[in-house]
């Protein structure tokens, strides 16, 4: 999402480096330019305002660090203003003492309301016990989609029957919830093209007999600034405690994600990072600026890892990374590991540095290419596997028709694995590996 900012900011910092001090001209001349990239990133104008005067004031005279450019130190002062700007630090749900404790997600038809319910239920069945209810009656098969999201991670879902009444249904929901030892009710509620009377008075009817620990904002990312409206008009109306962000995968430009804090005065609590139902995580301020600065996001990539990454597989491929050895077989199971935690290019960006190699740049492959590649190192013995330079025309040939690609997809493969294998090596020459696999399990 925040692509072209990051690029902007990382030329912006680059004029910055080689003075000696951060004079007033030379932080001006960058915060002009910050100003317009944060701009171009539909953040809020006035947002962009309080936050440049406040970078401005924190930033000239100040004497540069030791071991620190005056780039790096512009960096920092950049780095912890956005921290502040996206609410400085992690906001989990507050479900008090009630059991259960009723949780109302709120937003516009279209946000993502009822696959973020059941991502939502997922991640907090971890340590709850979660149910599941849907209060819209009016979209078509709503109340199915919840049920069939339901079944997929094992969650209670509660069946309204012929009821059509979304107040009964949640007050019903929750006593049931409650006879039945659930924990946490998640209610999906309905939602509009646009905020009307009818459905704040049904909102407000909702909070009022169940009184929600409390209710949540789905926004979605892809609708800029007018998430951020709609977000302040549900909270002045009806109160919100934290926000969902959805689609916070796709190529919007990153505006609501840093205006929704300011404007709205709720944190983000958690954002949506793909289609899959597993692809909710909590929102942590720190980790998206380091990410939005080109720093990437170690602590986030390494909890992915340890969410399933396979012990014995990793343990592997650290003494493959710790012998230069590391052969098309692991190449294989390592595609395997990464096709298991996401998109292979956001976890790239992850990695501090890494997003900007050129090589990288180049081997992103979607799922379809993970299952080529895959196909490709099966059709090769085992002694190809493990020694790639016997792999000459012939045997090349026998591999396309082996895994039914062609000879210019091998090809592909085998020069995408030798430039994987030359950045390892550089690496590990600098010791880089060694210090990155005592957090970082493969």
């Amino acid at each position: 999402m925040f692509e072209n900012l990051a690029e902007k900011l990382e030329g912006i910092f680059k004029k910055l480096k080689g003075r000696g001090i951060l004079d007033e001209e030379s932080v001006n001349a960058a915060l002009k330019e910050i100003r317009m990239a944060l701009l171009e990133a539909d953040v809020n104008f006035k947002v962009v305002k309080d936050f440049v005067e406040d970078v401005r004031g924190r930033a000239i005279g100040r004497e540069v660090l030791e071991s620190i450019t005056p780039g790096q130190q512009v960096v920092k002062v950049v780095h912890d203003r956005l921290v502040e700007l996206m609410g400085s630090q992690s906001v989990h749900i507050k479900f008090g003492s009630r059991i259960p404790a009723p949780v109302m997600l709120i937003g516009l038809q279209g946000c993502g309301k009822t696959t973020t319910a059941a991502k939502l239920a997922r991640l907090l069945s971890k340590e709850k016990k979660v149910y599941l209810v849907s209060a819209d009656v009016y979209r078509p098969a709503a109340m199915e989609q919840l049920a069939v999201l339901g079944r997929q991670i094992s969650a209670g879902v509660y069946d309204a029957g012929d009821l059509r009444d979304p107040v009964k249904i949640c007050v019903q929901a929750v006593e049931q919830a409650k006879k039945e030892g659930y924990e946490v009710v998640l209610i999906d509620t309905a939602g509009r093209l646009h905020i009307d009377e009818p459905l704040m008075d049904e909102l407000k009817k909702i909070k009022e007999k169940i009184n929600p620990s409390e209710i949540l904002y789905v926004a979605d990312a892809m609708t800029g600034q007018d998430a951020v409206n709609v977000g302040a008009r549900f909270n002045e109306q009806i109160g919100i405690d934290g926000v969902i962000m959805t689609k916070m995968d796709g190529d919007a430009r990153g505006g609501a994600a840093l205006s929704l804090k300011a404007v709205v005065g709720k944190p983000i609590k958690f954002v949506g990072v793909g289609e899959k139902i597993d692809a909710l995580e909590v929102f942590h301020p720190e980790r998206m600026a380091n990410r939005i600065l080109g720093m990437g996001d170690i602590l986030s990539l390494v909890e992915k890892a340890q969410a399933t990454i396979d012990e014995k597989t990793a343990r592997q491929m650290q003494e493959s990374l710790r012998k230069n050895d590391f052969t098309l077989e692991d190449f294989r199971n390592q595609l395997k590991q990464i096709k298991k935690m996401g998109s292979l290019k956001d976890m790239i960006g992850m990695i501090p540095g890494m997003g900007k190699l050129k090589a990288l740049k180049e081997m992103q492959p979607d799922e379809k290419d993970l299952v080529k590649i895959a196909a490709i190192i099966d059709s090769m013995t085992h002694k190809e596997r493990n020694n790639y330079s016997i792999i000459d025309g012939r045997r090349r040939k026998r591999i396309a028709l082996g895994s039914g690609t062609t000879v210019q997809d091998v090809n592909r493969l085998l020069k995408n694995y030798i430039e994987i294998r030359k950045m390892m090596k550089k690496i590990n020459s600098k010791g880089g590996v060694k210090s990155f696999m005592r957090n970082f399990p493969f």
